[in-house]
């Protein structure tokens, strides 16, 4: 299975725009730019489309294990706060906290813990600045005004 997004820049780094598309139309044309990523603009930024991504994956494999264990998971909710530093000049994701709420039917709570941390670990998100990174690229000719 591969999923793919695209994203186009114009400009600098905090005077530029770009803006985010998925084939699925979930996002098209999102705009993204240095004060929605660094301050409080309009619009996304790959940190926060991150902490998303790991709410939802998590929140699907606890679900998943979950039902595995022959119980029901009524609703499960979780927040996901990605925290990014500077560290020796360079912008880094240093941690992301779930914050998890759940309602299980017939279930006690270290079952749920259980399961919680075989999510934590588990999910392909948490999982995934451990995966290998591979890039290709392609230029395209300046336009000369």
């Amino acid at each position: 299975m591969k999923r793919t997004a695209q994203a186009v820049w114009s400009g600098g780094l905090k005077d530029g725009k770009g803006v985010l598309t998925t084939p699925s139309g979930v996002l098209q044309n999102t705009p993204y730019s240095f004060h929605t990523r660094f301050e409080d603009g309009h619009g996304t930024n790959p940190e926060e489309l991150i902490a998303a991504a790991h709410a939802g994956c998590f929140t699907m494999a606890l679900s998943a294990i979950i039902e595995g264990m022959a119980l029901v998971p009524e609703k499960i909710s979780t927040q996901a706060t990605l925290t990014m530093e500077r560290i020796a000049e360079a912008w880094t994701i240093t941690a992301i906290h779930l914050h998890v709420k759940a309602r299980v039917a017939d279930d006690d709570r270290e079952n749920f813990l259980e399961a919680a941390r075989k999510a934590e670990t588990g999910c392909p998100v948490s999982r995934v600045l451990k995966a290998a990174i591979s890039m290709d690229v392609e230029m395209e000719e300046a336009v000369v005004l």
